[in-house]
């Protein structure tokens, strides 16, 4: 019944690449066509839910794709689908009309995962005079002689380049590639609507965007971006500004730049159960080595939002359980989170150790970088 392992048939992604474009209004709506997907179609595919299953949870990318008025309906089968196999269902990165579609009998807890920044392309430009820090920056990359290439779709499925800037991107995290609703191997996955930009450094590639299609409102989620050791300071913001020129030519209304997990800019947080508010501070006070929640916030005010939107995990449960943040953890990772942290700590920990050699070992490690370049 599930093909979480099993790629989706060619004309599975058809049909639900025609519903996401058709009907496609959360933010994550598009990213349903990435690589390890499943699809739960209703009946007559008048609604499509994208779905990875961890730890007897359905864990829904988003909310249902389908017409506004059906949402509820649509939401209902899927869980009905669910339940046939002894599975609970979790809606993760929904947003409030689904909240609200489902609220209405106490058979759904909602969690608050974090905020998402949005923009009106037409404000970019008004958001960049008031920020120096951000001109700056700007400035820094095109000094540097960045430049910033839309690329075909046809192109950068096969471009040697983005895969290398793609590696060298995964290599310098500490965690294992996370996946899900934040997988890396973007490119991978259905790429026509997509809008994908190369930073150029030199004549090479340094850093990749990648732009996702939100149809109904009209508009784009910023799902990748992708940067090179080498890429001089600012070419991030350089592509961000150069995606944002484009969509606004080319008629979005709504670009966000995704979740925030654990953000509180909306003050939603304040809401969620006593036991999760415990874990989120702790991620909050210990976890920014394996994940920097702090500076992907100073990030994205950096950039002068117009709003936040809140983002939920609503689940058909009338408690939001551990079992189910377990799930959506396990579902991100790859694999057991425990596991996944332990990982990350052992490559922090080589991380350490090696600058702990240069320094006491100035002379050692100058030859041996030697060694690799030769």
């Amino acid at each position: 019944m599930f093909s979480d392992k099993i790629p989706a048939a060619p004309a599975q992604v058809a049909a639900a690449r025609r519903l996401v474009m058709e009907h496609g209004w959360n933010s994550t709506a598009y990213q349903i066509l990435n690589p390890g997907i499943s699809y739960w179609f209703a009946p007559g595919d008048a609604a499509v839910v994208g779905y990875v299953r961890r730890a007897g949870v359905l864990l829904a990318a988003g909310s249902p794709v389908c017409p506004q008025g059906r949402l509820a309906q649509a939401a209902r089968a899927f869980e009905e689908f669910a339940g046939a196999a002894g599975c609970r269902v979790c809606y993760v990165c929904a947003h409030q009309r689904l909240k609200n579609a489902l609220e209405t009998d106490g058979s759904h807890a909602a969690i608050v995962m974090g905020a998402q920044p949005v923009w009106s392309p037409s404000g970019w430009r008004a958001a960049v005079r008031r920020k120096p820090s951000l001109r700056a920056q700007l400035h820094r990359a095109r000094n540097k002689g960045v430049e910033i290439e839309e690329l075909p779709w046809h192109q950068a499925r096969n471009d040697s380049e983005l895969r290398l800037c793609l590696r060298e991107w995964l290599q310098g995290r500490v965690l294992p590639p996370l996946h899900f609703l934040v997988e890396p191997h973007v490119l991978e996955g259905v790429l026509q609507d997509r809008l994908i930009f190369a930073a150029r450094h030199s004549g090479r590639t340094v850093a990749f965007l990648v732009a996702s299609p939100v149809a109904r409102r009209p508009g784009f989620l910023v799902e990748e971006i992708a940067r090179s050791h080498r890429a001089p300071n600012g070419a991030t913001e350089l592509l961000i500004d150069a995606a944002m020129d484009r969509l606004g030519a080319g008629g979005a209304h709504y670009v966000t730049l995704g979740l925030v997990a654990l953000a509180n800019v909306t003050g939603g947080i304040a809401a969620n159960p006593a036991w999760l508010r415990a874990l989120m501070s702790f991620a909050r006070a210990h976890a920014n080595r394996f994940y920097n929640f702090r500076g992907l916030l100073h990030f994205r005010l950096k950039m002068r939002p117009d709003y936040w939107e809140t983002i939920y995990a609503i689940s058909n449960e009338r408690r939001f359980s551990p079992r189910t943040l377990y799930a959506i953890g396990r579902a991100f990772a790859g694999m057991p989170p425990v596991l996944a942290v332990a990982i990350g700590a052992g490559k922090a920990l080589r991380q350490e150790l090696q600058w702990l050699s240069g320094k006491l070992f100035p002379h050692a490690a100058k030859e041996s970088r030697i060694d690799i370049v030769q």
